[in-house]
């Protein structure tokens, strides 16, 4: 799965340490997730979506 984590990241002048915090999560997730190492969870998705307030299709992009 494709994502924009990254962009929607410095869009908020966020650093990873500021995002995972505010997500309850590690900087490690924050980071593979960035580096599409690791998919999310429907529930992060979802949460990382709301966080920025977009769609998660505006953020992560599903490939086959």
């Amino acid at each position: 799965m494709k994502n924009k984590l990254k962009v929607y990241r410095a869009m908020r002048d966020l650093t990873q340490d500021a995002l995972a915090r505010e997500l309850n999560v590690t900087r490690q997730t924050i980071l593979a997730i960035e580096k599409g190492k690791y998919d999310p969870s429907l529930a992060l998705a979802f949460k990382i979506a709301r966080y920025f307030g977009v769609a998660i299709e505006d953020i992560f992009t599903y490939e086959e």
